[in-house]
């Protein structure tokens, strides 16, 4: 039986890419057009999984999903780094001089600025999804509008590039993180990064002294992210990804962070995919 994963976007999308590539087993995908309708796919079983992007080497962290994991309790089971290729494409027989707009997600278009300052003609135009605006090109049969998007939705949706690998940097990454209801069963031997979330006291030296903690716990700190406590202006809960060596230096710092922070909580224990 083929496991459904859920994707945000559709098909020729970059999380689709992600789902093909770190899932070895067929899988079919459900197209969820924001990550909180990919979060209810996961939450309400439709999904066993669900492929989510959390950060891009340029753009850096994309906050609110980090929220979304936090508050409806799911658990990160791995995560995959995607080298990211952004294509300029339209409809066949097209030159870029015909085309007036240019549509994509709006983390695309910020990865693409640099190429379109040589083509001041083309507005920049912030869409839901890379493929979808690709497919959506493709279905109306619309002239004069682009679409940033990968090499495989120009091939799922019959258009021509008309400027190829148009990314600002060349070694332009996004993780993704794979999610689920629950923690996934491997061993202790393969797990060696973790993401974690806490608060801390109001004082001074707080942070740092938890750093020190898991630096004595040969800890390596990859990630640390505020986030606003919408509840209670400016404080933050912090969310952390630690990689390490051996499990036990591990659940070693686990114990005592859980007696130093407050509002502790593991959010996922998994392999590490930048090796």
């Amino acid at each position: 039986m083929e496991s459904i994963i859920a994707i945000q976007g559709i098909k020729g999308s970059f999380h689709h890419q992600v789902a093909l590539n770190y899932f070895d087993e067929t899988i079919a995908v459900d197209e969820c057009m924001s990550f909180d309708s990919l979060v209810e796919s996961v939450l309400s079983k439709n999904s066993k999984f669900a492929v989510m992007a959390i950060e891009n080497s340029i753009a850096g962290s994309i906050i609110p999903n980090y929220a979304l994991l936090d508050t409806n309790n799911l658990k990160i089971v791995g995560e995959y780094y995607l080298s990211v290729h952004h294509n300029f494409m339209s409809l066949k027989g097209q030159k870029i001089e015909d085309i007036t707009e240019a549509h994509s997600h709006p983390m695309a278009i910020l990865q693409c600025k640099e190429f379109f300052k040589n083509y001041p003609h083309i507005k920049l135009v912030e869409d839901k999804d890379t493929a979808e605006t690709a497919k959506r090109i493709h279905d109306n049969q619309i002239k004069g509008i682009g679409a940033i998007a990968s090499k495989t939705a120009a091939e799922l949706y019959n258009l021509d590039i008309l400027a190829a690998e148009i990314q600002t940097i060349n070694n332009n990454q996004t993780r993704f993180v794979i999610v689920a209801n629950n923690q996934n069963e491997i061993s202790k031997n393969e797990i060696n990064k973790a993401s974690l979330k806490f608060e801390l006291e109001h004082k001074r030296g707080s942070l740092a002294t938890v750093l020190n903690v898991m630096s004595d716990c040969k800890l390596n700190l990859t990630k640390i992210q505020s986030l606003p406590k919408i509840e209670t202006p400016f404080q933050y809960s912090f969310f952390v990804d630690i990689t390490f060596d051996a499990y036990k230096d591990y659940e070693k710092g686990k114990q005592l962070l859980e007696i130093m922070t407050t509002h502790f909580k593991v959010l996922g224990e998994y392999k590490n995919a930048k090796v």
